[in-house]
């Protein structure tokens, strides 16, 4: 480092960056005559600051850093915690059910001519319930509908139409290799592939008689399922899962009894 003296702080033994004149507390090109310091005042009996006018702007160099954060405590280990993913898949899931004319309102007459059916899904309203057994995913719930049927009723010249608002149930279980019951099960919002509607098909009644006046109602929807396992990964890259015996093996099945809602 440069030997400062008392007299002027920045005069060393490689010499000054500012002269003297420079340094003093007279008038300054930036201040001027025009300056708004007072030269009456009584607190301008010296310049506000000191003004070097070098030209050299490497002069000064300053590495401004922020002050580091403190942490509330401090991290005892440098490891990780991720989700690996187990795998993941695109699939379908079908929602069907068999509706008797008697179950529309008004109750379409035994014997009419169907001549449209209109299925409405509402999938804001889409129940489901997954479950992860060893090696699949089991996922079970409806999605509301409201059926509008156009029939002709025997002898009449003129449609009429019946409405229904039910829930379409479906279930599915997909398969997943190394799919353990403590998994994690990702999935996105159902989409509609397809709407079908086919009138004539067999229903028992409640009294245990075979009727062919009733409609099956399905609705083809498609979602992708995604099984993901919490592991712990280490600084050299090393990965231990956080439950070691999420896949041992029960002696009884799984057994669930999933909400209604």
């Amino acid at each position: 480092m440069g030997n400062f003296s008392n007299k002027n702080p920045k005069n060393s033994i490689w010499g000054s960056v500012c002269s003297d004149r420079e340094w003093d507390f007279g008038n300054d090109s930036r201040f001027g005559n025009d300056s708004n310091f007072d030269p009456h005042s009584k607190f301008n009996h010296k310049k506000p600051c000191k003004v070097c006018k070098s030209h050299d702007v490497s002069a000064c160099k300053c590495n401004f850093k922020a002050p580091e954060r403190e942490l509330a405590a401090p991290l005892n280990s440098d490891c990780v915690l991720v989700n690996s993913v187990v795998g993941s898949k695109t699939v379908q899931k079908v929602a069907e059910a068999t509706f008797p004319f008697t179950a529309f309102a008004p109750v379409i007459p035994a014997g009419s001519t169907i001549v449209s059916v209109a299925v409405v899904p509402n999938l804001s309203g889409v129940v489901r319930n997954t479950t992860i057994i060893r090696d699949k995913v089991v996922n079970i719930g409806f999605i509301p509908v409201n059926i509008t049927v156009t029939f002709l009723a025997p002898g009449a010249t003129i449609p009429a139409t019946a409405v229904l608002a039910t829930n379409l149930p479906f279930q599915a279980h997909t398969d997943f290799p190394g799919a353990c019951p403590e998994d994690s099960v990702i999935e996105p919002p159902l989409v509609v592939e397809g709407i079908f509607a086919q009138p004539g098909v067999s229903f028992v009644t409640g009294t245990g008689a075979v009727t062919t006046d009733a409609i099956l109602v399905k609705i083809v929807l498609r979602t992708s399922i995604t099984v993901t396992r919490q592991v712990i990964v280490d600084s050299h890259g090393g990965i231990c899962d956080v439950n070691d015996r999420r896949c041992e093996s029960t002696t009884t099945p799984t057994t669930n009894t999933l909400p209604s809602t």
